[in-house]
């Protein structure tokens, strides 16, 4: 363990000499305190933009900053999870739960491409360095084009290491928490699905909804994370929504607020034998995710801690939802320090927010954010 530790410290100190070549020689970005990305799922941009049940969330493009020509990576969600956190699927190309606290596994990245067709499903703790995993296309526009793909195998730097912007925060003296709806009472440690007070390490009943979904949470994916060795970047980051609420309340939030509504208020959905039609049916669903969303904005642009300091909230969705359609999809940026009503089309995708969410905090480019194609959303960050 000790020497994959100072393997992996050696490595990401190559990486970021890399990625200091690959970076914007004029950072755009301003200065941020607080960075809240609030994660909805699997819908194309014009499935919710624009419908009738997502009244707040169209009027909220509107009068924030609307990134119109915004890309998903790849499928499935957990990918996308990753690559915004880490700017790599780290070999993982499933919704598989982590192999939780396997210290002595073979994690897909170490294992490489080649090896990814033999053991498809191993979810051992991310670390070390190695290669991404190509994720399935589903619909034609999914994985980019010849001319300009979006990347499934690194291309800068050589060789993608097995952190996220959670590690790079606490290395530099900032934090990071991830606030789960329906995460139970007692922590994340263990639990890969939960409706609150039941999750998998109780007996749950027959038919109790997994509400809370350990994909939807990527950092605990992390060894770093799940071995705890600095109490700043452990599990104990991974903590139920109403905490939230409560430190907007104290003022105490983290410099990255990673917030997850569950599976009914995030527009993924469950099934009707879980919930029945409450959000079984797609127009509950954006229905739901529009009032959740509305909730949520509204919360944290009410509490004090909003008008201090350069605050922004990221509303983005996973990708779309496996259909013919192109994996584009919502993403809006708020800021209290910048003009709003900025409507954009450049293109961007998920790489684009872990690259402008670093600059913004002052840290190096993590794997593909380090790509020299990978753009700085400078023009919604309020950048010049």
């Amino acid at each position: 363990m000790v020497l994959k530790r100072i393997a992996l410290a050696l490595c990401f100190t190559a990486i970021a000499a890399g990625a200091a070549l690959a970076e914007d020689h004029d950072r755009k970005i301003p200065h941020l305190d607080h960075v809240f990305v609030i994660m909805m799922e699997n819908h194309y941009i014009s499935q919710v933009y624009g419908n009738a049940n997502a009244p707040f969330i169209t009027s909220y493009a509107n009068s924030a900053n609307f990134a119109k020509n915004y890309w998903a990576v790849g499928h499935p969600s957990l990918t996308n999870y990753l690559e915004i956190t880490g700017g790599s699927n780290f070999g993982i190309i499933n919704d598989d739960s982590p192999d939780w606290h396997n210290t002595t596994c073979t994690s897909n990245i170490e294992l490489g491409v080649a090896a990814l067709e033999s053991a498809p499903t191993n979810t051992c703790p991310i670390s070390g360095s190695g290669l991404d995993g190509a994720t399935p296309a589903v619909d034609t526009t999914n994985e980019g084009t010849t001319a300009e793909p979006i990347y499934n195998t690194p291309i800068a730097p050589a060789q993608t290491v097995g952190m996220s912007i959670g590690d790079q925060l606490v290395a530099a003296g900032l934090s990071w928490k991830s606030y789960q709806e329906d995460l139970p009472p007692s922590g994340a440690d263990g639990v890969d699905n939960s409706e609150g007070l039941l999750s998998t390490l109780t007996e749950a009943a027959p038919g109790v909804p997994n509400l809370y979904a350990v994909k939807h949470n990527p950092f605990v994916y992390f060894a770093s994370v799940q071995s705890g060795d600095n109490p700043e970047n452990s599990l104990k980051n991974a903590v139920g929504l109403e905490s939230l609420y409560q430190d907007l309340a104290s003022g105490h939030v983290p410099n990255l607020a990673f917030v997850a509504p569950n599976q009914c208020h995030d527009m993924h959905g469950r099934g009707p034998s879980e919930v029945g039609p409450g959000c079984s049916v797609d127009a509950n669903n954006i229905a739901q995710g529009d009032a959740a969303v509305k909730a949520l904005v509204t919360g944290i642009k009410s509490s004090r801690m909003w008008k201090e300091g350069n605050n922004v909230i990221v509303t983005v969705w996973d990708e779309n939802d496996y259909s013919s359609l192109p994996n584009q999809v919502v993403t809006i940026v708020d800021t209290s320090y910048a003009p709003t009503g900025i409507s954009s089309n450049v293109k961007y995708n998920h790489f684009s927010l872990l690259k402008t969410m670093e600059a913004g905090f002052g840290l190096r480019y993590l794997n593909h954010a380090a790509d020299e194609n990978v753009k700085l959303m400078s023009d919604l960050f309020g950048g010049k």
